[in-house]
């Protein structure tokens, strides 16, 4: 590969998937790119591993900047191996998806697009996140491709803080009304089970936005037509809790009651 930007791309529906082939085109003007993604789809694996499986990897083309591989393993497993095996430098950026389905509030905690930026940013290397709220496998990507080239040619520049990443969203529109920069929606996944047979259950359920009319989330910019762009950061610690006394009375709590058992 040349000393044009490196970027890796890896998703969670897999290697044929529509979102990614459209990701590639997009990001080819921009510098070489390496594709190293799932075999087939691994939606809602996260930050998920394969420790106790032996990962496969398969070289699908390659030609003037750009490699393309396919992983049997989770995106994690491909970020790393990518990262520690395939990849002829550091990459300048990675980029995930696009996913087809979003990623919004907190949807962002169970899904391999993000958990593939995840990866990257945990090893230094700046990432973004792209999701389509969709339930289309076959999408018209044209209305967001000025947002995605524009978002990663930013962080080319730019760069991002340390341990932060892009998670970028787009409601399924003709025409975009703009972009938001915000927060996480603070919402949950309801009636999640379905019985389909005395003792087997499946994954189903609804969304509920806790907060339909605040107007800095991200749900709210998908509802209302803007694509969300959502900084997430690494350090999950509750710093406000720190500042506390919680930790002390803890403490406190828990050696009077070792006391008492002990006596």
């Amino acid at each position: 590969m040349s000393n044009r930007p490196l970027i890796l791309i890896s998703n969670d529906d897999g290697v044929q998937a529509q979102g990614i082939a459209v990701l590639t085109q997009l990001m080819r003007p921009l510098g070489d790119v390496m594709v190293v993604a799932p075999d087939g789809p691994r939606s809602s694996t996260a930050c998920g591993i394969s420790p106790l499986s032996t990962l496969r990897v398969e070289r699908l083309s390659q030609e003037q900047g750009l490699i393309v591989y396919q992983c049997n393993g989770t995106p994690s497993d491909c970020l790393k191996l990518a990262l520690d095996v395939l990849v002829p430098r550091k990459p300048d950026l990675v980029v995930s998806g696009i996913n087809h389905g979003d990623n919004a509030s907190v949807s962002l905690h169970y899904s391999g697009t993000v958990g593939a930026a995840l990866e990257a940013c945990m090893k230094q290397v700046p990432s973004i996140a792209y999701s389509l709220r969709t339930k289309s496998q076959q999408c018209d990507f044209r209305p967001y491709e000025q947002v995605i080239v524009g978002t990663a040619r930013y962080v080319l520049e730019n760069g991002l803080p340390q341990d932060t990443l892009l998670n970028v969203n787009f409601p399924e529109v003709a025409e975009l009304r703009g972009t938001k920069v915000c927060r996480i929606s603070r919402g949950a996944w309801r009636k999640e089970m379905k019985q389909v047979a005395p003792d087997a259950y499946r994954l189903t359920g609804y969304f509920e936005n806790l907060e339909p009319d605040a107007d800095d989330t991200d749900y709210w910019a998908l509802d209302h037509g803007y694509a969300s762009v959502t900084p997430v950061q690494l350090d999950m610690t509750a710093y406000h809790m720190l500042n506390s006394q919680f930790p002390t009375q803890l403490a406190e709590e828990y050696l009077n009651e070792e006391k008492k058992n002990e006596a």
